[in-house]
C-alpha cells in the first residue's frame, strides 16, 4: 500500500465521469430507476393535458423506448443560440420545470419530474441513448449519445414527411459497466411501474410491447384508482362504496418559506376481508411513505375512536384502537401533488410537508366526520369491523405470546418432556426422519424397527384436531399439535389478517429432512392422516410445497408360503403375488395387522427401511388440488361438500373407492 498523500493523488472524473462512476450521487440507484426517469417525464406531459397514449416497448437487444404524443421536447435553439436538447440531456439541474410554483403555473403545475437530473443522469448511465422529437412545426429532430457522448453525426434534423403524430420518442440501454452487470431494465419492472401508472393517472393508456416475447399489454382504468380499487376489493364482503374526495390548497411550510399549492385526492371503501394502501405523490408510488401515511393514519384513528366513544362501543376498560385495526379493513389510496418538490431525495420514494400534514389531517378529518354522520348504515358497519379486527388482534397477540412460551426449547431436552416423542442420535438435518405414527400402540414396533441412528418417533395420543375449523386459540391449547409444533421446530405461518404476528416460520430451523406419516390401513388410520396433513396444510403449507411431507404405506396382506412373507400394499399386488407363489406350494393370505401387532423386523423390512419402504411424496403439484380437497370436505364449505356427494357417491359405492 501506497502510504503518501500529496497534490499529485488527487483526481477528477469530471461530470460525466463522475456520474458514470457514482451513479448514486445523483439519485440514480439501478439501473431500472432509469426507466422512471424517462417514463416520469412523459406522464408529466399527460398530466399537462398532452398525449393520452404512452408506448412502452422492450427491444430484443435489451433496450427500452419509451414513446409519448405530448409536445415533444423543445430541441432547436433559444432566444441566446443554446441548443435546447443539450439542456435537457447533457447537462445535469437543466430543465423545463423549475418555475412550477410560479403564478402563471410554468410550462407543468403538479410534475414528477423536478430536479432536470433523470434525462442527462439516464443518458450518461447508458451504453447508448437516441432521441427522436416529432415538432408540431412538421420537422423531425434525432440526436444520438454513446456513453454519455454525442455522436460526431450530431442532431439531425429534417421534415416530418410521413406526418408522424408529434411527441417524443427515447430509446436507450443501460449500461451494465454502471450498473454492476446490469444492462436490461426487468420486464416485472416494467409491468409493475405502468400499472401503477395506469392506477394514478386514470384515462391515460400505456401499451408494453415485449419484443422478446411477442406479448403486448395494455394497461389502463378509465377513472383510475376508483376502478383499481373495484377491481382488488372483494366484493362479498364489502362494507361500503369507493369515495373519492379531493382538496386543493395552499399554503407553507413555515413563516419564511413562500406559498406553495398541494392536491389532495383520496379514495377509500371499507371491505371484511380485503385491505390495501398505496400513497403516491406526483404520480411516483412513495414506497417509503412519509406525509400522505401520516395524515391517512392520524385521521381515520383520530375518527373512528371518537365515534366508536360517542356511541359507547368500548367495554368498560377496554383500549383505543389502534391505525392497525382501521387499516385490516381498510382499501385507500392517496395521490397527491405540489407545485415544489417534496421529495426527500431523487428516488421519490418518500415526501416531507408540514404544510401538507397539516392542512389534510384537518381537511380529512373534517370530511370523514360528515361521511360517518351522513352515511349511519356504513358507520355501523365499519365500527363493527374495526372493533373486531382490534378484539382479534389482542386475541392473537396474547396466542402468540403463549405460543412463543409453549414452543420455547430445543430438541435435546423434549425426549424426556414430550410423551410419545422417541428421538434418534443424528443432528444432521439433512439426514434425520421424524415418523409420525398412530397411537403408543404403534412406539413398540417402530421403535425396535427403526434406524436408531437418523430416524425418531413421535406417537399420537388419540386422534388429533381438525385444524381446518379451529380458531388459533383453541388449535394452541391442544397438546398433541403443540408437541408436533416442538418437535418440528419450524415455527408455524399464519394467512389470517388478524393473527399475522403470529408468523414465526422459518423452515431452516426444521430438524428433520423428511416428515413421515404413518398410520394403520384402515378407515381410522386413514381419517388420521388426512387430520394430520390439514395441520401441517394450516400451520406450516411451505412443508407441503417444499415436497418435505411423505407417507409410509403400510402393507395390506402378508402372504407366506414356505415360511417366507411377502407383503402386498394393495389388491392387485395380492394377486399378482399370490399367482406366482402358487406354483411352488401352499399359499396363506392374512390381511395385515395394525403398527403395534407388527414385528419389529416387518415394520424394518416394509415401513421404515430406506430400500424397502413404499413413500408416497406429498408433491408441490398436488398442493393445489390438495387446498380444494381440503376446504372442501374439512372446512366451513357445506354447499361444495354436500355437492360432491350427490355427484360422486354411487362411484363409491359401485366400484368400491375410498
Amino acid at each position: 500500500m501506497n502510504h503518501t498523500y500529496t497534490s499529485d493523488s488527487i483526481q477528477s472524473l469530471g461530470i460525466l465521469g463522475g456520474v458514470r462512476a457514482k451513479p448514486a450521487s445523483i439519485g440514480l440507484e439501478s439501473h431500472n430507476h432509469t426507466f422512471l426517469e424517462i417514463l416520469g417525464n412523459s406522464i408529466d406531459e399527460h398530466r399537462a393535458g398532452w398525449g393520452k397514449e404512452i408506448i412502452v416497448t422492450k427491444h430484443i437487444d435489451g433496450s427500452v423506448t419509451v414513446r409519448d404524443f405530448g409536445r415533444g421536447v423543445p430541441m432547436d435553439q433559444n432566444k441566446a443560440g443554446d441548443w435546447s436538447y443539450k439542456k435537457v440531456f447533457d447537462e445535469l439541474w437543466a430543465g423545463g420545470k423549475y418555475k412550477n410554483n410560479e403564478e402563471d403555473g410554468g410550462s407543468y403545475q403538479y410534475s414528477l419530474g423536478t430536479n432536470g437530473v433523470g434525462a442527462t443522469g439516464t443518458n450518461y448511465t447508458s451504453d447508448f441513448f437516441q432521441v427522436s422529437v416529432y415538432a408540431s412545426t412538421a420537422k423531425v429532430y434525432q440526436v444520438e449519445y454513446e456513453k454519455g457522448v454525442e455522436t460526431s453525426d450530431g442532431i439531425q434534423i429534417r421534415k416530418n414527411a410521413d406526418k408522424i403524430a408529434v411527441g417524443t420518442m427515447i430509446t436507450w440501454r443501460p449500461s451494465s459497466e454502471v450498473f454492476r452487470g446490469k444492462s436490461e431494465i426487468d420486464d416485472e419492472f416494467i409491468i409493475t411501474t405502468l400499472q401503477d401508472q395506469a392506477i394514478v393517472n386514470g384515462g391515460l393508456k400505456f401499451l408494453f410491447q415485449n419484443e422478446r416475447l411477442g406479448e403486448e399489454q395494455v394497461f389502463y382504468f378509465q377513472d383510475g384508482v376508483k376502478d383499481y380499487i373495484k377491481s382488488i376489493s372483494s366484493e362479498e364482503h364489502s362494507l361500503t362504496d369507493v369515495v373519492a374526495w379531493t382538496t386543493e390548497q395552499k399554503g407553507k411550510d413555515n413563516d419564511k418559506d413562500k406559498d406553495y399549492k398541494i392536491k389532495a385526492d383520496i379514495y377509500f371503501s371499507f371491505n371484511r376481508e380485503t385491505s390495501f394502501s398505496r400513497y403516491y405523490h406526483n404520480s411516483s408510488w412513495l414506497e417509503n411513505g412519509g406525509t400522505p401515511e401520516d395524515f391517512v393514519k392520524n385521521s381515520f384513528t383520530f375518527v373512528i375512536d371518537k365515534f366508536l366513544k360517542d356511541q359507547n362501543l368500548y367495554a368498560k376498560g377496554e383500549k383505543k384502537i389502534s391505525f392497525d385495526d382501521v387499516e385490516d379493513s381498510l382499501l385507500i389510496v392517496t395521490s397527491t401533488y405540489s407545485t415544489i418538490s417534496l421529495f426527500t431525495d431523487q428516488t421519490k420514494k418518500k415526501i416531507g410537508s408540514d404544510f401538507m400534514k397539516r392542512a389534510i389531517t384537518a381537511w380529512l378529518r373534517e370530511q370523514l366526520e360528515v361521511y360517518l354522520v351522513e352515511n349511519p348504515q356504513e358507520v355501523k358497519l365499519i365500527l363493527t369491523q374495526v372493533l373486531v379486527n382490534k378484539r382479534s388482534r389482542e386475541k392473537a397477540e396474547k396466542t402468540r405470546l403463549d405460543v412463543r412460551k409453549k414452543l420455547a426449547g430445543t430438541v435435546n431436552n423434549l425426549t424426556a418432556r414430550i410423551d410419545g416423542f422417541i428421538n434418534c442420535k443424528s443432528k444432521d438435518a439433512t439426514k434425520t426422519e421424524l415418523y409420525i405414527v398412530e397411537g403408543k400402540s404403534a412406539l413398540g414396533s417402530t421403535k425396535q424397527g427403526r434406524d436408531a441412528e437418523f430416524q425418531a418417533i413421535y406417537a399420537l395420543r388419540g386422534k388429533i384436531l381438525n385444524c381446518l375449523k379451529a380458531d388459533y386459540d383453541k388449535i394452541f391449547r391442544n397438546e398433541i399439535i403443540v408437541d408436533l409444533l416442538k418437535i418440528l421446530g419450524c415455527g408455524i405461518e399464519v394467512k389470517s389478517k388478524h393473527a399475522k404476528n403470529l408468523n414465526t416460520f422459518d423452515l431452516n430451523n426444521l430438524r428433520w429432512s423428511k416428515l413421515i406419516i404413518c398410520t394403520d390401513a384402515d378407515v381410522d388410520g386413514f381419517h388420521i392422516r388426512t387430520l394430520l396433513l390439514t395441520t401441517i396444510y394450516r400451520l406450516m403449507p411451505t412443508l407441503l410445497e417444499e415436497g418435505r411431507i411423505f407417507i409410509a404405506e403400510s402393507p395390506l396382506y402378508e402372504i407366506t408360503n414356505q415360511n417366507k412373507s411377502y407383503f402386498a400394499y394393495s389388491d392387485r399386488e395380492k394377486e399378482e403375488i399370490v399367482a406366482t407363489l402358487k406354483l411352488k406350494g401352499n399359499v396363506l393370505i392374512q390381511r395385515s395387522k395394525g403398527l403395534g401387532e407388527n414385528t419389529a423386523e416387518m415394520m424394518w423390512e416394509t415401513t421404515m427401511n430406506p430400500k424397502t419402504r413404499n413413500l408416497v411424496q406429498v408433491m408441490k403439484d398436488d398442493v393445489g388440488l390438495t387446498q380444494q380437497y381440503f376446504e372442501m370436505f374439512l372446512g366451513d364449505d357445506i354447499q361444495s361438500r354436500k355437492q360432491y356427494i350427490e355427484e360422486n357417491l354411487h362411484d363409491y359405492i359401485e366400484n368400491g373407492l375410498t
